[in-house]
């Protein structure tokens, strides 16, 4: 859990269906609850456009930011701009690989102290589809979400969210040896197949993606 003493204390974990949570205009992000969001990586390339995304992701609240990117980090980009937001950089390839543990460990902790700080922590990858969902997912489960509450809940914030190592985030959630892995496993693979969802169609829709 990830510090959870009394559920009732966490309801800003789940959105309010009466109140939706607004979404962003210019980041590639999503805010699945009030303290959460997922996304992909902001346009550096284009420096006003990612200036603008920045900003918009810091006037929505955002104040920790998890960058699972192997490949890049914006740290000391952000930083020259928003001191004040706290950076992690916890890079992992998007292979296919197993990953590990301690990557689930050291982002699920990170987000942990900054909600229970009043932070709001924005975990992305490249693209939002794999990477930042899955630590999403993970700190999801860490807080008390049932494993299929919480991928409904990311897939219905960012519909293009494939999740692909929503599988090791069980494993780390539950342990190999657990009774409840293998039946949240195979909920993982109905949840896929319930939402029609194929890697290669989730990759092929990003192009349309705002």
């Amino acid at each position: 859990m990830i510090g959870v003493t009394d559920p009732e204390d966490w309801r800003g974990w789940r959105p309010n269906p009466d109140e939706p949570l607004a979404p962003f205009r210019r980041a590639n992000a999503s805010f699945v609850t009030p303290y959460l969001a997922v996304g992909g990586d902001l346009d550096t390339l284009a420096h006003d456009v990612a200036v603008g995304q920045l900003d918009e992701l810091r006037s929505a609240g955002i104040s920790h930011v998890i960058d699972v990117r192997v490949e890049w980090s914006d740290e000391e980009w952000v930083r020259e701009r928003h001191a004040d937001v706290e950076y992690l950089h916890l890079g992992i390839d998007d292979a296919g690989q197993r990953v590990p543990d301690e990557w689930f460990d050291t982002g699920v902790s990170f987000a942990r102290e900054a909600v229970e700080s009043g932070g709001v922590v924005l975990a992305h990858c490249h693209m939002g589809i794999n990477r930042g969902p899955s630590m999403g997912f993970a700190i999801l489960l860490a807080s008390g979400w049932d494993a299929r509450e919480a991928l409904d809940a990311i897939h219905a914030a960012r519909p293009i969210a494939f999740v692909a190592y929503a599988e090791d985030a069980l494993r780390w959630h539950h342990g190999d040896g657990s009774s409840d892995l293998a039946a949240d496993l195979e909920r993982v693979r109905q949840w896929r197949q319930d939402n029609d969802l194929d890697l290669g169609r989730v990759l092929r829709a990003m192009r349309q993606y705002p």
